[in-house]
């Protein structure tokens, strides 16, 4: 059984950082999609990066340049860095995981998550 846990989270001022980490665990880890979305109230769930088996990253352009996607294989960790951290960041963000021929597809496709970490950021 896959098992994400993400943490993190919490309350920022614009153009502060935060760290969140995805713990994983139930598969192996180096054949999966993972990658981090997010999703404000009254909005879809949106894909911010995400990072493929080889290490390859893809990046939502809102995100471009201010956030860093990240993988520990030895700690079956996922990162994802957030910096220079803007109002409309404010979501939940989850992690996700899936066997995929493409790691940049809608969240739909994406079978697990975690129970997600709440970023706000204020003005």
């Amino acid at each position: 059984q896959v098992e994400l846990v993400e943490s993190g989270g919490g309350s920022v001022q614009a153009g502060g950082s935060l760290r969140l980490s995805c713990a994983a665990s139930g598969y192996t880890y180096s054949s999966y999609c993972m990658g981090w979305f997010r999703q404000a109230p009254g909005k879809e769930r949106e894909g911010v990066a995400v990072i493929d088996s080889d290490g390859s990253t893809t990046y939502a352009d809102s995100v471009k340049g201010r956030f860093t996607i990240s993988q520990d294989n030895a700690k079956n960790t996922l990162y994802l860095q957030m910096n220079s951290l803007k109002p409309e960041d404010t979501a939940m963000y989850y992690c996700a995981a899936d066997v995929l021929t493409s790691c940049v597809v809608p969240a739909t496709r994406y079978h697990y998550w975690g129970q997600g970490t709440q970023v706000t950021v204020s003005s």
